[in-house]
């Protein structure tokens, strides 16, 4: 019975396992995917220590160490996440929502809070998992909320988290800057996460991102700023002339976004990370 794999045992082995491997978070890593086998809250694991795992369960666990030890996000191996306190289905297909673009979300929450009674239209640009829009539609149900995605694949993940979280998103597959698909007049908002890594970081990518996340989604030319370059050609088409952009952007970024933004007449403020990064510019539409 010494040798049994109890929690407890199977737990510190995996811990002790991932340090070795270098793999991030290697005890949260182990919780999450262990809780998710025996299909409880990594709290009660520390509630039955001496639970005995059985064949099938310890088969299941194997395969998600082996999937995590090769570096693919845990995320991806659970299915799951959670974004601004709702759950999320992701897969390979989206990027992972990360808790800056909770104060993407935050921002925006902030402006339409004291407008809510003008029911607002909504963009959500690149929407990817529905992440940003599907949080926003559960705070404002009685805003207009458009989601914009050029990926089908994408798309249907967005769809299933907009069920699962009971709101109501109109989904559009499209491209902005190929074919600007038909849209119900211009909105009020416009948000995104668009892509914004620099081709020249690649090498400076964990395996997670560089990996296993879609490429289409996290970069933006050699600099990182080729969507925010383009975007300023189409933004005249989806925004009236005094609604509000919300972009999510990269470390370092802010200087040139500055430059770029203000010569194309718009107004241009920053809000800020828990670092102290301006992460997210908000823009006004053109003077």
């Amino acid at each position: 019975m010494a040798d049994a794999w109890t929690v407890d045992r199977i737990l510190s082995w995996t811990i002790d396992h991932f340090a070795s491997k270098n793999i991030p978070e290697a005890r949260l890593s182990a919780e999450l995917l262990l809780s998710k086998v025996l299909n409880c809250r990594r709290i009660d694991l520390y509630l039955q220590f001496e639970r005995i795992l059985s064949v099938k369960e310890r088969d299941q666990f194997r395969e998600y160490m082996k999937r995590r030890t090769h570096r693919e996000p845990v995320q991806y191996i659970l299915g799951e996440t959670e974004f601004y306190g709702l759950p999320f289905k992701v897969s390979p297909d989206v990027i992972i929502p990360r808790p800056e673009t909770e104060l993407l979300v935050d921002a925006a929450i902030e402006y339409i809070r004291p407008n809510k009674d003008q029911l607002l239209k909504i963009l959500d640009i690149g929407t990817g998992s529905g992440c940003i829009a599907i949080s926003v539609a559960n705070q404002f149900p009685d805003c207009s909320v458009w989601a914009i995605d050029k990926s089908a694949a994408a798309l249907e993940v967005a769809k299933k988290n907009a069920d699962a979280n009971e709101v109501t998103i109109h989904f559009i597959e499209g491209d902005i800057f190929r074919n600007l698909p038909s849209l119900p007049a211009k909105f009020d908002i416009i948000l995104s996460n668009p892509p914004y890594v620099a081709l020249t970081d690649i090498s400076k990518l964990e395996p997670e991102v560089r990996d296993f996340e879609p490429k289409e989604a996290l970069f933006s030319g050699e600099d990182g700023l080729d969507f925010y370059r383009k975007f300023i050609d189409v933004a005249p088409e989806l925004i009236k002339k005094n609604g509000k952009i919300f972009l999510e952007i990269g470390y370092n970024q802010s200087n040139p976004l500055r430059e770029i933004f203000t010569k194309a007449n718009f107004d241009v403020q920053f809000k800020q990370d828990y670092n102290q990064i301006e992460r997210i510019l908000i823009l006004k539409g053109n003077k």
